[in-house]
């Protein structure tokens, strides 16, 4: 049995999917494959939409930090 697999980063996936979509534009796409990958797409549109919405956070927090630290004492 394979050990799972790790979580991809935001580039590692958005990688996978630009091959995904590529795949699946092509003219010769195997349909015993297309669940499967459009599947693994969606898995890694929300594995996406995770980081970017992690990432929000911490940039509204560097944010208001920068913002309360240059009022005047």
């Amino acid at each position: 049995m394979s050990p799972p697999s790790e979580t991809p980063g935001y580039a590692q996936a958005l990688d996978e999917l630009d091959a995904i979509l590529r795949e699946l534009e092509s003219s010769d796409v195997d349909v015993d494959r297309l669940a499967d990958r459009v599947a693994r797409a969606s898995a890694l549109i929300a594995i996406c939409r995770e980081r970017i919405g992690a990432a929000r956070l911490r940039i509204d927090e560097v944010i208001a930090d920068l913002d309360g630290g240059s009022e005047p004492a």
